[in-house]
């Protein structure tokens, strides 16, 4: 097993529910990482015009197929720069890891030390399952990637929601209170929990880089790899810790 001598956080400014201070706290305190916190990824890296470029080469357009690099228009590179958080536009996970890899200096990059950023680009991975891409919240890696908007479009909503959904949108009716029907049932824009749920998938990217298992298969677990959204709030919100058997563990490291 691998040791983890430091570990670099990085902040999304633009997801303020998510408390840096307060996330690099409760890993010092679970693990006796050397936490060091830092701004958004690019701000501390700075802003590049071949790395907006980079990004826009990896959106994908096409879920049904695997990976094409992608020849970016002036637009899409200039709003890589601007990075909106209100356009959900989707990307290749691996790809969008390998280009924030880049980006950080050879001197941190040794294997005791682990990169862990926080974006909004909601990232993608291709399954040859059922031959398509799919929503993912984690690319566990070094440096691994936690999409904000991951933890909400990934998981699922609960099933009854889909099934009014449909019902509601055949009879052309407004869907704005079906939110409200559903409330407190999965995770929103602006949702307090996101606090608490970004300590599950941070610790997710560390088992990752000291086991090379990032998931739990018990829902009573913080690594359970949630693909409900009701099953992701139960075990970060309402378990919130890891199984004796993950924290044994962590205990022995």
């Amino acid at each position: 097993m691998l040791k983890i001598s430091k570990l670099f956080l990085y902040d999304e400014p633009s997801v303020p529910q998510i408390k840096i201070e307060s996330l690099a706290e409760f890993i010092k305190k679970q693990t006796g990482i050397d936490v060091e916190m830092r701004q958004c990824f690019f701000e501390h890296f700075g802003k590049k015009e071949k790395t907006f470029h980079d990004l826009a080469s990896c959106r994908v357009f096409n879920p049904y197929v695997p990976f094409e690099k992608h020849s970016p228009t002036a637009e899409e590179v200039a709003s890589e720069e601007q990075d909106p958080a209100s356009n959900i536009v989707l990307y290749d996970g691996f790809e969008l890891q390998n280009i924030f890899k880049t980006c950080i200096p050879e001197e941190e990059l040794s294997r005791d030390q682990l990169h862990l950023i926080f974006t909004t680009k909601l990232c993608c991975s291709y399954d040859y399952e059922d031959y398509r891409y799919h929503g993912r919240t984690v690319i566990c890696s070094n440096p691994s990637v936690i999409s904000t908007t991951g933890i909400i479009e990934a998981p699922a909503k609960p099933r009854d929601y889909y099934l009014k959904m449909y019902e509601k949108m055949s009879q052309g009716l407004n869907l704005d209170a079906l939110k409200n029907e559903f409330i407190g049932r999965f995770v929103e824009y602006g949702d307090d929990r996101m606090d608490r749920i970004a300590r599950g998938y941070a610790f997710q990217a560390i088992f990752y880089h000291l086991t090379g298992s990032p998931f739990c298969e018990s829902k009573e677990c913080m690594l359970y790899n949630a693909h409900w959204q009701e099953d992701l709030l139960h075990a970060q919100i309402e378990i919130g810790k890891l199984c004796k058997q993950h924290q044994t563990i962590l205990d022995n490291i």
